[in-house]
């Protein structure tokens, strides 16, 4: 799953969870929008490492965090701040690492 945030009606609350509910919490996982405008879960590639070609990315989530899955995507809080974030932060964010806590 992914999000094309060039397109502003593909960024909706619906699809911020169905990105998280498809992402598996066995792994670390982090949330990163490439330079080319689409948002997704890398998962295993994290941190600081082949950020090439990437605008920005949230904090690295570690594995078993409840960060990403069903559970986390049916946390109505959780999705809105996911939203928020790429929201504020395309097509200019204020960071290439965004701390959403």
């Amino acid at each position: 799953m992914q999000i094309d945030l060039n397109k502003p009606e593909n960024l909706t609350l619906d699809a911020v969870r169905q990105l998280l509910a498809g992402a598996s919490d066995d792994e670390h996982t982090q949330l990163r929008v490439s330079r080319a405008g689409i948002a997704y879960i890398s998962s295993g590639v994290v941190g600081g490492v082949e950020i090439d070609g990437l605008l920005f990315r949230l904090e690295t989530w570690a594995k078993g965090s409840g960060y990403v899955g069903i559970v986390a995507a049916s946390d109505e809080v959780w999705v809105m701040q996911i939203f928020n974030a790429l929201k504020q932060n395309w097509p200019r964010p204020s960071s290439d690492y965004i701390d959403i806590y």
